[in-house]
């Protein structure tokens, strides 16, 4: 949160830019690339700094105070790279997931996949306890992918708190805010809603999402403070785990079919000769080694530009 310049914040929104793209696949979480590219404390910190005193800063000490104790420039230069991404990227997404699915699986399967290396080596000296840390993540979170998908419901609270975990997902890494939607059987009717424009379903998941976001903000920010290292043990499981769900090769369990598009609720990882389907071995490990050699550009550009 130190003075920066135009250039400072381009790149920031370059890097929002980043995170919209991972958030667009799902199964990828945008948390994870703001860990990789360096914002991610700074990400979490001015989320938690979000509270009513801002506006007894601004009635008291004027706008300019306000914004700076928002670390305005920072979150506004990130929303507007991550929605430049989304709305320019997501139809050129979607069409290389539904025709060439294990191209994109296996790019950002070496990309998540370096990302273990570069978070893990946050950590100056690992010990026991660190590693049990990550081994919980780890479980917890391909425990998670492979849950069965939860009944639609109607309830207006339960919706609230769909929406208040999955912005928690989105911002925790190795984690997807769509997937946990899946899981949850919420993700047809929140879908549902904003093409009927439900607004009182959209404004119910809404507030949940940010009583969720300012919430789980907070107490990100107390464990980095008072936890660094265990909490980064423990997100670097989290995103070890979540590689299942990444996984390039995978035959459905079971799927449905929502406003005409096929919606996958179950799948299983399989070996590229257990594959339905061309497994393109060749092609799939080119990419993923890109997928995990533009991690390390990013890690340079992001030390040269610090």
């Amino acid at each position: 949160m130190t003075d920066r310049k135009f250039k400072d914040y381009l790149l920031i929104s370059f890097k929002g830019m980043a995170m919209g793209a991972a958030d667009v696949v799902p199964g990828v979480s945008g948390g994870t690339i703001a860990f990789i590219t360096g914002i991610y404390e700074e990400l979490v910190t001015t989320i938690s700094n979000i509270d009513l005193s801002l506006l007894r800063i601004w009635s008291q000490q004027g706008f300019p105070e306000m914004w700076k104790k928002l670390n305005g420039n920072f979150l506004t230069s990130l929303l507007i790279g991550i929605g430049i991404s989304v709305l320019s990227l997501m139809k050129l997404m979607k069409y290389l997931l539904d025709n060439h699915p294990i191209m994109v699986w296996s790019f950002f399967f070496g990309l998540v996949l370096a990302s273990v290396w570069y978070i893990g080596k946050q950590i100056p000296k690992w010990k026991l306890s660190y590693i049990l840390c990550l081994v919980l993540g780890a479980v917890m979170a391909y425990f998670i992918t492979t849950l069965t998908p939860a009944g639609e419901t109607q309830s207006l609270v339960y919706l609230f708190f769909c929406g208040a975990l999955a912005i928690c997902a989105m911002i925790l890494p190795g984690i997807s805010g769509a997937f946990i939607l899946v899981l949850l059987g919420a993700y047809k009717q929140i879908l549902e809603a904003v093409s009927a424009l439900d607004v009182k379903t959209i404004a119910t998941v809404g507030i949940g999402a940010v009583v969720g976001l300012l919430s789980f903000s907070r107490l990100l920010k107390w464990l980095f403070q008072h936890y660094e290292n265990i909490t980064l043990a423990i997100l670097t499981g989290f995103i070890v785990g979540s590689l299942n769900k990444i996984w390039p090769w995978k035959n459905v369990i079971n799927s449905e079919i929502i406003q005409g598009k096929e919606v996958i609720l179950r799948q299983t990882s399989v070996l590229p000769h257990n594959f339905d389907g061309q497994p393109q071995v060749i092609t799939a490990i080119l990419l993923a080694i890109l997928g995990f050699a533009l991690i390390f550009i990013l890690e340079r550009w992001s030390y040269k530009k610090s």
